[in-house]
Parts: structure tokens; C-alpha cells; sequence
């Protein structure tokens, strides 16, 4: 993996699974989903106005820009499962993350708001994958733009794996850094 690759992908690129996890991997996965806004928190509480606007690589988002998106894509694909769960293979609307970043409220310093929409959504999906049996598990969304049906266990761990996996891009950062 080249220097670029290593900045964009920190813990290598989600793998897709090819059936419902154990109930054991179930539950690492939704204690990681339950500590990701505490773990956020803890990464940005003493975060500087200026550090808070530094990118995580050049041309990447700035620290501020990640939690919002992380607040923004949870709550899209939460409701997601909500309507695999309850409509036959329904196609989503996908939206333009990149786009939504640049928006003013993506571009906020403080960011309480988006941490505590980040608490919120996981403890809300948390409950709703708990609830889940196996079958349900694998009902499944379209994604259009993808060309690609994502099934609910897929979400539940591309979701853990792109929370670590944004999570690391600020403690790269720090590290980098020296924060």
C-alpha cells in the first residue's frame, strides 16, 4: 500500500462479509458502534480552532469536517436499514458526501451537535440490530449509484469499520502532529 493509500485507508479497506456474524463478532461490533461518540470526544475535546481546521491529509477533510460527516452518514444509513427492513430491496437516494461536507454546518468548529446525533443514531441502531433475528439480518437495500444490494449485517459492520476507520484518521493526525 503506497503513502497515499496508508493516509486514506489507516486500517486497510472494509472487507466484505458473506453472511450474518456470529453473535459473539455482534456484540464486539455494537460495543465499538456504543464507544465511537465517546471515543470521538475524548480525540477532539482539547482540539484547537486551528487544529480543528487541518486536514487529516492533503486534500482530505478537516478534523471538524469528518465528525460531521460522520453524523450525516450514520443517520442516512440507519434509516437504510430501517427501510430494508421494512420494504422489499428498496432503492436509496444516495447523497453527495463530498458536497455535503463543504455546507456550512459541516464546516463548524463546535462539534457538539454532531457528537450528540452521533450518540444518539448508535444507540437508536444499536437497539434496532439488537432486535434483529438472522433472516433480518439479510434483507437488504439498493444502492442505485452502486449498482450493489447492501444487506443489514454488511451495514452494521461497514459502519463500525468506517467509524474506526475516520476515528484514525484524527489520531494519525495527532500523531503526526504532535497534539
Amino acid at each position: 500500500m503506497d503513502t497515499l493509500e496508508k493516509l486514506r485507508f489507516p486500517i486497510g479497506k472494509y472487507e466484505w462479509s458473506t453472511e450474518p456474524p456470529s453473535e459473539d463478532k455482534k456484540i464486539k461490533l455494537l460495543a465499538t458502534l456504543k464507544e465511537i461518540p465517546t471515543l470521538l470526544r475524548e480525540e477532539t475535546k482539547d482540539l484547537t480552532f486551528d487544529q480543528l481546521q487541518t486536514p487529516y491529509r492533503e486534500d482530505g477533510w478537516t478534523i471538524a469536517q469528518v465528525v460531521h460527516h460522520l453524523a450525516d452518514s450514520h443517520t442516512h444509513a440507519y434509516l437504510r436499514c430501517k427501510h430494508a427492513l421494512l420494504e422489499n430491496t428498496p432503492s436509496i437516494k444516495d447523497y453527495a458526501e463530498v458536497d455535503w461536507a463543504n455546507l456550512e454546518d459541516a464546516r463548524e468548529i463546535d462539534l457538539s451537535s454532531s457528537l450528540l446525533i452521533l450518540e444518539g443514531v448508535h444507540n437508536r441502531w444499536i437497539t434496532f440490530f439488537n432486535s434483529l433475528t438472522r433472516e433480518q439480518f439479510k434483507r437488504e437495500y439498493l444502492h442505485p449509484e452502486r449498482s450493489k444490494k447492501y444487506p443489514i449485517y454488511v451495514v452494521m459492520e461497514l459502519y463500525t469499520w468506517h467509524s474506526l476507520h475516520h476515528l484514525e484518521h484524527i489520531r494519525v493526525l495527532k500523531n503526526k502532529k504532535g497534539w
